[in-house]
């Protein structure tokens, strides 16, 4: 029987994005849209402390090794806003199209572009917890472009490149987002975990 992994997220892009990334690792990922999660509150400062509170809350309600993230845009000239709590910045948690606008409101004029996607992976399992994170780096376009990713994905633009991260495919962005990179620093933990 193939190992459970759980995933602590009831975002179904995050789901897709880490069954194509975990691709050859001998696991099955049940999601938080498959179970009944508990509600974890972000009251971390940093990425890496929101993501192991929902890691460890996720292995303690199912006793399945679980991984979560918490992952964000930080913005130089927006003092590293919205950070951790970029999912919630506009209000409401989750309105990626609220989120967005406000950010492109707030950075409206603004002459420093620079930003980064932040994301820090965190597993929590028998006996084990630990955590990668990962950056893209780059620049705010003035307007979002694109159709795919979610999140801000419509407004950086990655270094080295002239579109948005939602003008990418999903197998190019995997291959440099910050999510990508952090899940892919923790395999080799999921795969030891799960081979027990």
């Amino acid at each position: 029987m193939t190992p459970l992994l759980v995933l602590a997220t009831r975002n179904r892009h995050k789901v897709a994005e880490l069954v194509r990334i975990l691709d050859g690792v001998a696991v099955d990922v049940v999601s938080g849209l498959d179970l009944d999660l508990p509600d974890v509150e972000e009251t971390g400062e940093t990425f890496a402390e929101n993501a192991m509170l929902k890691a460890r809350a996720g292995f303690a309600a199912t006793g399945l090794a679980c991984l979560a993230d918490d992952s964000g845009i930080v913005v130089d000239a927006l003092g590293g806003a919205p950070g951790v709590r970029s999912a919630r910045y506009a209000g409401a948690h989750g309105d990626d199209d609220a989120n967005l606008a406000l950010l492109v409101e707030r950075m409206a004029g603004v002459p420093d572009r620079a930003a980064r996607f932040v994301c820090a992976a965190a597993l929590a399992g028998p006996g084990v917890e630990h955590v990668e994170e990962g950056t893209l780096e780059g620049v705010l376009a003035s307007e979002p472009r694109g159709r795919g990713g979610f999140g801000y994905d419509p407004i950086l633009v990655p270094h080295g490149e002239e579109r948005t991260c939602a003008e990418l495919a999903p197998e190019e962005k995997d291959a440099i987002s910050h999510r990508g990179e952090a899940f892919r620093a923790i395999r080799p933990w999921i795969a030891r975990l799960v081979a027990r």
